[in-house]
């Protein structure tokens, strides 16, 4: 395993994160602890989850990946090793059930983040996020900004900065991160952190992979020139990314195929299209595709953790062992060559 600083004085984290929001939904809780055993063992020591998980998001299943890995850490101990990120939930409809409001005052962060620690049965977590803007902004698969003069949001970021001052004192958490944010947030957030010495975020954590890079586009260059550690979620485009749609081996269990009219992201004509191209890349050099399109985003400069994902064990440590492909130039190419034809067809 490989390891890096989550943010300019942060704890070192795998390369590899374990992304858990198939725990409590495509994945029971045996599942999830074999999971979690086997990440552990193979030196990854970066969990993610969120208080929304598990997904799709649903009142019957809201905070049941939290549970799982808090039972794990009942179950096993070692809590010091681990590093252990979860997220708040914004105002957006799908997220509803939660709580009656979906802010990120100071009285929200306490609620949320009090009910997160009781799920995962721990005393802290080492890094909070914020799960999405709540303001309106372009992510879950929106390709450019469309402004609207009637978003009633006021900016709140101070208050959030502030909020986070207090409750990092307090211990509760080691470290706060943004996620599916602009990048006019990040650097907004940064502005007043740095005007008011407040705590900076260290880490965003954004759609990024062969079919969506972005991310590259302003995000990269702060995530870089302001020590911010980018954690992408959707490596393998929910699975398209690994060659079973195109070779017709998928199955009704798929991700896409069992929840692809809730996310259309990845479901495009041009989409296919270009995960065929990448797929016809991987073949001629002999190469497993979801472990190529894994090691694209793990050697990219600006990332820190590659969130990865899994329904089954054998999944799970095909993805854990793309830390060990390194692309050659020819392949990198081919794979710029592509992306120049077919650029981010899934936003």
């Amino acid at each position: 395993m490989r390891y890096e600083n989550l943010g300019p004085n942060g704890p070192r984290i795998s390369k590899i994160c374990l992304g858990t929001m198939t725990f409590g939904e495509q994945n029971t809780e045996a599942e999830g602890f074999k999971q979690l055993d086997y990440a552990l063992g193979q030196g990854v020591n970066f969990i993610d989850t969120a208080e929304l998980y598990s997904t799709p998001a649903r009142a019957e299943t809201q905070g049941s990946t939290e549970r799982i890995i808090g039972n794990w850490l009942a179950a096993r101990g070692g809590r010091e090793q681990i590093i252990l990120a979860t997220k708040i939930a914004g105002n957006l409809p799908f997220a509803a059930h939660i709580r009656p409001t979906l802010d990120y005052s100071r009285a929200t962060l306490e609620k949320a983040l009090e009910q997160s620690l009781d799920r995962l049965q721990t005393d802290y977590v080492d890094l909070y996020q914020l799960h999405w803007p709540n303001r309106n902004a372009n992510f879950f698969g929106k390709r450019g900004y469309k402004h609207d003069p009637q978003d009633k949001w006021e900016d709140n970021f101070l208050e959030v900065l502030q909020s986070f001052q207090e409750i990092i004192a307090s211990g509760r958490v080691k470290a706060w991160g943004v996620s599916n944010e602009t990048p006019w947030g990040l650097m907004r957030i940064l502005q007043l952190a740095d005007a008011h010495d407040l705590p900076r975020p260290v880490s965003i954590q954004n759609p990024y992979s062969l079919v969506n890079r972005t991310f590259e586009v302003g995000l990269a260059e702060i995530c870089l020139r302001e020590n911010i550690a980018c954690l992408p979620y959707s490596p393998t485009a929910f699975g398209l990314l690994s060659g079973k749609f195109h070779r017709g081996l998928d199955t009704p269990a798929a991700r896409i195929n069992r929840f692809g009219k809730s996310w259309t992201r990845y479901t495009g004509k041009i989409t296919y299209e270009a995960a065929g191209r990448y797929l016809e890349i991987a073949d001629k050099h002999g190469l497993n595709m979801v472990q190529m399109a894994l090691a694209f985003v793990n050697d990219q400069a600006f990332v820190s953790s590659n969130i990865i994902g899994a329904t089954s064990m054998e999944q799970l440590r095909e993805n854990i062992a793309s830390i060990d492909l390194q692309l050659t130039d020819e392949v990198l190419a081919e794979i710029e060559a592509v992306h120049e034809a077919l650029p981010n067809p899934a936003p």
